[in-house]
């Protein structure tokens, strides 16, 4: 299997959605996006997935314009298609169907030499549920601190 190495990551998604799967797509690009994502210039922290017509979408995803490129560098904010088989777009259909299911992007990561998206299949979290997040987090990091102030002594 070909390493991957992540290019771009949404570390929100996960604080803001309880993730109950993932999904690797891959992505219809133009050469200057994918020269502008190699180089990290890509925002997907308020970017989703919508299915439209039987095909997947990744909608409202920065991709920078690419600095060398000419007049044929991309549109920015361009919706961009991605590249799932049909059983697959059914099945995420039938979720997002369900109340309060939607498609968050967790990551833009090179796989051998092709760009994919990592899809989270995720509900959004309340206010209760970031805050136990963010206690259970603090918590973890003190037994840590204190594991490594014992290790010193």
């Amino acid at each position: 299997m070909a390493e991957s190495r992540t290019l771009v990551a949404n570390r929100r998604a996960r604080f803001s959605y309880e993730i109950q799967e993932t999904i690797e797509a891959g992505i219809s690009l133009m050469g200057t996006e994918v020269k502008s994502i190699r180089d990290g210039q890509a925002n997907i922290k308020e970017a989703y997935a919508d299915i439209r017509g039987g095909e997947v979408f990744l909608v409202g995803a920065h991709i920078s314009p690419y600095e060398q490129g000419n007049r044929f560098n991309h549109e920015p904010l361009r919706d961009r298609k991605l590249l799932l088989n049909a059983n697959e777009i059914k099945r995420l259909t039938g979720k997002v169907q369900e109340k309060g299911l939607t498609l968050v992007p967790l990551r833009l990561y090179l796989k051998g030499r092709l760009i994919k998206l990592q899809l989270g299949v995720g509900r959004g979290k309340k206010l209760y549920d970031k805050r136990e997040t963010i206690k259970r987090r603090d918590q973890e990091r003190e037994v840590e601190r204190e594991l490594s102030r014992r290790e010193r002594d």
